[in-house]
């Protein structure tokens, strides 16, 4: 197993998760390695595709922990979480903040992203003990909300995820992003079978989040 804090480092390295929302565990399988081929060594495979236990299980005997970050998303309660952590999956996100979700992450020592929407949230969802705290849709505010949230609460670390594509990803960064979270913008490419398409946005995601963290 690998330590939690190895998890949280590697994903925010990279500042950049993929958000997978596959038809099946093939399409996943490639999805995860054109993006691990533009640099971008984490997946979140949503439970909101049919039988994503499965597909999760699929990708972690395929890969090693070494090469892909296995992540769960669309948790919406513990019991999907412990399903998704025995299934394989290292890192669970939610698009909402469910404390007894944080909690069980907590107890196995597995990093966990609830989503908010408010200061309110973002407080709590750090008082339950959330590893990354995800602003959820991020087109809702947009990238100026990281500045707002980070004056009161500097200690926040934030991850957009919801809106976020080529053309604002170096914006989310700037704005104090501690990684970002992008699903069609960056793996759309699957839906009509242009794989390679998502291994060149993967590192044009990879080469802005630099860029915008050099500035």
């Amino acid at each position: 197993m690998i330590p939690k804090l190895d998890i949280l480092k590697r994903i925010t390295d990279a500042g950049l998760v993929a958000v997978v929302r596959a038809e099946s565990a093939e399409q996943a399988r490639r999805i995860a390695d054109a993006t691990l081929a533009g640099g971008c060594p984490a997946i979140e495979v949503t439970f909101t595709v049919p039988g994503a236990q499965r597909v999760i299980e699929a990708l972690a005997a395929r890969y090693k922990p070494s090469e892909l970050i296995l992540g769960a998303g669309t948790v919406l309660d513990p019991e999907t979480a412990r399903i998704a952590i025995l299934s394989g999956a290292t890192y669970v996100v939610s698009p909402t903040l469910n404390p007894a979700t944080v909690r069980l992450c907590n107890r196995y020592q597995v990093p966990v992203m609830p989503g908010v929407m408010t200061i309110r949230e973002v407080i709590e969802a750090l008082e339950v003990g959330a590893d990354i705290v995800k602003l959820f849709p991020g087109e809702a505010y947009g990238p100026a909300i990281i500045k707002a949230i980070r004056g009161p609460l500097p200690q926040a670390p934030l991850m957009p995820t919801g809106g976020v594509d080529l053309t604002n990803v170096g914006e989310w960064i700037k704005a104090g992003a501690v990684a970002v979270g992008a699903g069609s913008s960056l793996t759309g490419g699957a839906k009509t079978g242009d794989y390679a398409a998502i291994t060149r946005t993967a590192r044009e995601f990879i080469e802005r989040i630099k860029s915008a963290r050099a500035k």
